[in-house]
């Protein structure tokens, strides 16, 4: 079921899911979804699941760890 899938951002910073994904997260009509700033990347998740991500799959020390080794103030800041 994972795939990565090439998308373009618009220069108001919108991007569009593709159906399949809007249909299986039931967006359909619309609505919420999570965008999650590792410090070496960016992921869009259904709405409930950053948290448990966080949790299960990156403890935080690690993501703490990661984000004070990058070289955008921004991110380390936070």
């Amino acid at each position: 079921m994972a795939q990565v899938e090439r998308f373009k951002v618009s220069t108001s910073g919108q991007m569009s899911l593709p159906a399949a994904v809007r249909h299986r997260w039931e967006l359909d009509e619309g609505g919420q979804v999570e965008v999650l700033d590792v410090g070496f990347g960016v992921l869009t998740l259904p709405t409930g699941y950053s948290a448990r991500l966080l949790d299960e799959l990156l403890p935080a020390e690690d993501h703490y760890a990661a984000v004070a080794g990058e070289e955008d103030l921004d991110l380390r800041s936070r």
